[in-house]
């Protein structure tokens, strides 16, 4: 466990001697992907950030490691990676440990201006001191006279629901657009993508003008330039999914002549840089460019500056819930190959987050599942998920081929499985434990701590029952069953979830185990049991399990996690669930016991989508 003694013996004041440091200027943007002109894409019309990159390293292969907003900027800011924290969900928001700060607080406290224009949406808390400024108003303009700057802009213009917005007269041809293998080629893909493409043209020149802003003040010469979007392309299976698709951005980094000292040995202008580069990086490579050695708690590695570290082996995606569905995907990538790991293989891809669906792409590719038109490769968004994935990015940048039944790819998929689960153990990843129970152990809201104390989180442990209840195999199912009664709740919650993904034989093989755990304490726990129970258990079974996610269902009994999980439970409980329509509809939607960012309007979305699969 590290120590608060160890967190503040982890950045001293290690800057420069010499007063004169870079400024930083970051260009950043929303759901935008490589689809850009200095990234090879013909349809992109980018003349400006395609100057921009004559100037600079293009990293081809820098990653978001959340294919979503909050979290991906929760791993710029922190320098950590946010299921190590408890933060990856989308939204949510944890304290950090005493000593912990965001990395514009170091660069404040090293004597830059730090302003930021103006997106946070972190999932931890904001200590004081991060930001000199953070408004529509923040500009390095307003700094003290020769003070070094690290100046953020940040520009909306292709966020997702920019995408959807009406009326729009399209620029871009849908004709003429490339529609991904993993899309249905139809009208309303093809409308979605080419508006997507005319936003890159607005967000393009936003960044101009920012530019011109730089050179007319004359410090283009003193300023290092750092561009990228927050993860992926806004649109269905790119747009929070932790493949390639959803997490590759393409990081720009300028470095002017005077400041040319700075780059690494593999930096040049005008390059395609390969280095596997992620954002849990920027962090210490923003302090490492300042000239300040960044942190030791840091689990990322500075790729310019001062202080740069190892180059990445293997980059790391994830996916936790998202707005008001629960998922846990776990991604690893290396130069070519991309491996994911479904925990949570019984639930859909395109499970319905009302947001996503508000993309017309998204209602198009439904109903045409619905219809049956859709070919096998098509059809995989709607339906369950394999343990497993493997993706060749060579042979197939869209991704649909999965290589994880492949003999001749045995060894590079076994090789990409070890490095996640070394990583998982290394971070210490909260996620496992599911939110209510990640939140609940913490008990200070400080889910960090808890995870990185041996005696409160056994992970090792918890790991080893989540990859055995992923795997699907129906000889794991007294092993299973033994682990309903495990001392650890994680394992508990684990070995009921392996039951419920192994449907109606395993869950009638070990329903009177599975009723035992309904009347544990542990929330989650009892939630898999009794889904497991009200889809694929007998007559008996099913009253009992139902009254248990009736119970879960109030925030008052448990938390809005544990009601957000019993309420998905329920769904897909379908008609087994309508004798409990009108109870539901009483129950409230607020909870005063966590942060209103962290439970927003979720419940509300849930409970209206219930009411409407209860009455079908």
């Amino acid at each position: 466990m590290i120590t608060r003694r160890e967190l503040a013996a982890g950045f001293g004041a290690m800057a420069l001697a010499d007063a004169k440091r870079p400024n930083i200027l970051w260009l950043t943007c929303e759901d935008t992907g490589p689809q850009l002109g200095f990234c090879g894409d013909a349809q992109a019309r980018t003349p400006n950030l395609d100057k921009l990159a004559a100037k600079g390293a293009v990293y081809r292969n820098a990653w978001s490691n959340a294919p979503v907003c909050a979290p991906a900027r929760t791993a710029i800011i922190t320098g950590i990676y946010p299921p190590s924290a408890g933060a990856e969900h989308m939204r949510s928001l944890v304290k950090l440990p005493d000593g912990m700060k965001l990395f514009p607080g170091y660069l404040r406290e090293a004597g830059y201006y730090t302003s930021n224009n103006v997106k946070e949406d972190y999932n931890v808390e904001k200590p004081e001191g991060t930001w000199d400024d953070s408004s529509l108003k923040a500009h390095w303009r307003n700094r003290a006279p020769g003070q070094p700057f690290f100046s953020v802009f940040n520009f909306t213009s292709t966020h997702e629901s920019q995408i959807h917005r009406r009326p729009h007269t399209l620029v871009h041809d849908p004709a003429r657009i490339r529609v991904p293998a993993y899309h249905p080629d139809c009208p309303e893909v093809r409308r979605d993508w080419a508006q997507y493409y005319d936003n890159l043209t607005t967000m393009d020149a936003q960044a101009g003008k920012v530019l011109a802003e730089l050179e007319s003040d004359g410090l283009a010469e003193d300023t290092i330039v750092i561009f990228f979007g927050d993860h992926g392309p806004g649109l269905p299976r790119c747009k929070r999914f932790p493949y390639n698709s959803g997490l590759n951005v393409s990081i720009v980094a300028v470095i002017p002549e005077k400041w040319r000292h700075l780059a690494p040995k593999d930096w040049r202008p005008g390059s395609m840089n390969g280095r596997l580069v992620a954002f849990v990086d920027l962090a210490p490579t923003m302090l490492s460019l300042a000239g300040i050695k960044p942190p030791a708690w840091y689990q990322g590695q500075a790729f310019l500056g001062r202080f740069e570290g190892a180059r990445n082996r293997y980059l790391h995606g994830f996916r936790g819930r998202m707005d008001e569905r629960y998922d846990l995907m776990r991604s690893v990538r290396d130069e070519r190959f991309v491996y994911i790991r479904n925990y949570m293989p019984h639930r859909v891809y395109g499970q319905y987050v009302s947001t996503m669906f508000n993309m017309p792409a998204t209602q198009a590719w439904k109903r045409l599942f619905d219809e049956g038109k859709l070919t096998p490769e098509l059809q995989a968004f709607w339906k369950e998920k394999p343990p497993e994935e493997l993706y060749d990015l060579a042979a197939d940048p869209d991704e649909v081929n999965n290589l994880a039944a492949s003999p001749a790819h045995r060894e590079t998929l076994e090789r990409l499985r070890g490095a996640h689960r070394q990583h998982t153990l290394r971070i210490r990843d909260a996620g496992l434990l599911g939110e209510h129970e990640a939140w609940e152990r913490a008990g200070n809201g400080k889910p960090w701590e808890m995870a990185h104390d041996p005696g409160r989180y056994a992970v090792e442990r918890v790991l080893e029952a989540a990859l055995l209840a992923a795997r699907r195999e129906m000889g794991d199912v007294k092993r299973l069953e033994k682990g309903l009664s495990d001392a650890d709740s994680g394992v508990r919650y684990w070995s009921a979830m392996g039951l419920l993904i192994r449907g109606t034989q395993a869950v009638r093989e070990t329903a009177p185990a599975l009723r035992r755990v309904l009347d544990g304490a542990s929330a989650n726990a009892a939630i898999a049991a009794a889904e497991a129970l009200a889809r694929y258990g007998g007559e008996t079974e099913r009253a009992a399990a139902l009254e248990t996610l009736a119970k879960w269902a109030d925030p008052a009994k448990g938390s809005a996690f544990a009601a957000m999980a019993a309420l998905n439970a329920l769904e897909e409980a379908g008609a087994a669930a309508r004798p409990l329509a009108q109870r539901l509809r009483g129950l409230p939607v607020k909870d005063g016991k966590l942060p209103q960012r962290a439970v927003g309007n979720y419940l509300e979305r849930l409970h209206a989508k219930l009411q409407k699969t209860l009455s079908g």
